[in-house]
């Protein structure tokens, strides 16, 4: 063959990925080491993408471009080695997207431990309702006010009579407000008879002048109501009198508690379930209780002393 035969043998020898010359492309033997080339382009990046398989590809493309001058037969065979991607290089291309994770979310949302607890309820400090005090008010009365309570005739005029607001305890445990009408005379002794059943909260039915119930005596004692003046006879054998009541000097304390026994009359009739007196209930006045020692104490008589028991009636 020559020295450039040797020489190019020598050369193959060395690296035997390098280009094949023209002059040698003929033989036999040169073109089964090109063959052999072909081969090992083709296999090579089929494997596990190691270095060595990048790094020959520069040298089998230089191989394939000098090899396609040799023939058809050569350059068809290296043709699908340009067209088979490197695993290496694909899984370098492949775009990657970020997809956020656990951490990501949970920067973003608040933390329960680190949110502040809410601020506590206060709820508002009860007000003590002040205790009911007791009241009593005095005022002068004119006759229009007195109504039927009063006529020509009475044994005491008007301008001699007073209206007094009084507070008491209602069967119902709470305080309220009624009206008496009395004498100027006896209004400052009864005040204090009023304050201690109201220190001892004892009930009354109902405070109102008897003008209320037109002046009717029976119709207000049926309706338990507690009333001082009305101008009118004395209920009592013998002959007419005029009644204490007539002179704004006599009360009559919750008449259905404690009933007038005239004869055999229960006044009012409904009295007749406390005609039994040996035993106290509410509204009840009894002897040396401490409503029937007020009253004593400010100059009353009891109507309880009296022949026909008048348990209601007081007077002086």
């Amino acid at each position: 063959m020559g020295t450039n035969g040797r020489r190019h043998r020598d050369l193959m020898i060395i690296s035997p990925l390098d280009a094949v010359s023209p002059l040698d492309a003929v033989s036999p033997l040169n073109a089964v080491r090109a063959l052999c080339v072909l081969v090992l382009a083709v296999l090579l990046p089929l494997g596990c993408g190691s270095p060595a398989a990048v790094s020959t590809r520069p040298a089998i493309a230089a191989t394939t471009t000098a090899t396609q001058d040799l023939g058809t037969a050569t350059s068809s065979t290296a043709t699908p080695t340009t067209s088979i991607p490197s695993a290496s290089t694909s899984a370098t291309s492949t775009p990657s997207t970020s997809t956020p994770t656990a951490a990501t979310s949970s920067t973003t949302a608040p933390s329960p431990l680190l949110t502040p607890p809410p601020h506590p309820q206060r709820s508002p400090i009860p007000r003590a309702t002040p205790e009911p005090v007791f009241a009593w008010t005095v005022h002068k009365v004119s006759v229009k006010r007195l109504g039927a309570s009063w006529r020509r005739g009475c044994p005491v005029p008007a301008s001699a009579l007073r209206s007094v607001s009084v507070r008491f305890w209602g069967f119902d445990r709470r305080p309220h407000t009624g009206v008496l009408i009395l004498h100027r005379d006896v209004v400052k002794r009864t005040r204090g008879v009023f304050a201690t059943m109201f220190d001892r909260k004892f009930p009354l039915r109902s405070v109102r002048p008897v003008s209320a119930f037109g002046a009717s005596d029976d119709a207000s004692m049926a309706a338990d109501n507690t009333s001082a003046f009305n101008c009118r006879r004395a209920v009592a054998t013998g002959p007419p009198t005029w009644s204490r009541h007539a002179y704004g000097r006599a009360i009559d304390v919750n008449p259905v508690e404690n009933p007038y026994l005239f004869g055999n009359r229960v006044l009012p009739p409904a009295g007749k379930k406390f005609t039994d007196r040996s035993s106290a209930r509410r509204g009840m006045i009894r002897r040396r209780d401490p409503i029937h020692r007020a009253f004593l104490d400010a100059g009353y008589r009891w109507g309880g002393d009296f022949s026909n028991p008048d348990y209601q009636h007081f007077d002086r």
